[in-house]
């Protein structure tokens, strides 16, 4: 399972992405978006799934990034599409 953060312009386009993640049965939070990555609204929503699939995400979604965490290291973002 791969961990992701989708960045958003608008807080009500990450709302209702969180909505398609959940209809879909993927795990995820609305959390602020993590200072070394920039987002017009501030919230993005991270979650878990072996692939992201660009269904799941409205259509004001800016970015999606998979997030490669290691132990004892601040986790990094790799930037894998941008919408805009």
């Amino acid at each position: 399972m791969k961990e992701y953060i989708a960045s958003f312009h608008t807080h009500f386009s990450a709302m209702m992405s969180g909505k398609k993640l959940d209809a879909a049965g993927i795990r995820y939070s609305l959390e602020p978006v993590p200072r070394s990555l920039s987002s017009s609204c501030g919230t993005c929503i991270h979650f878990y799934a072996d692939t992201w699939k660009e269904e799941w995400m409205d259509k004001d979604c800016d970015s999606i990034y998979e997030v490669i965490s290691e132990a004892d290291k601040a986790p990094e973002y790799r930037k894998l599409i941008s919408f805009s």
